[in-house]
C-alpha cells in the first residue's frame, strides 16, 4: 500500500494485542494495493512488532502483515476507532 506507514489507532491495536494475548483464532481483512478488493486470512495472531518504524503483526502460521494495511479483525473495522 502505502510507502509511508499510518500507524493505526491505540484503540484497535488493543483489540489486536487482547487476541494475541488470548491466542483467539480471528479473521483478519486487508488489503496491500489501493483499489483492489479486500483480501481476509484466518489464523491466530502470535506477535505485533515494530521493524524500521512500522508495526506488523504475525500469525501462528507465520503470515505477516503491515497493520496499516489492515481493514478489519473478526468483526471490528479499523474505520470505526479513533
Amino acid at each position: 500500500m502505502s510507502a509511508t506507514y499510518q500507524p493505526i489507532s491505540c484503540s484497535f491495536y488493543d483489540e489486536l494485542e487482547a487476541r494475541a494475548t488470548n491466542g483467539q483464532p480471528c479473521t483478519l481483512t486487508y488489503r496491500t494495493e489501493p483499489d483492489t478488493p479486500p483480501s481476509t486470512y484466518h489464523g491466530i495472531i502470535q506477535d505485533l512488532y515494530i521493524q524500521e518504524k512500522i508495526e506488523y503483526l504475525r500469525l501462528a502460521d507465520g503470515f505477516e502483515l503491515r497493520l496499516d494495511n489492515l481493514l478489519a479483525v473478526d468483526d471490528k473495522e479499523l474505520r470505526n476507532y479513533c
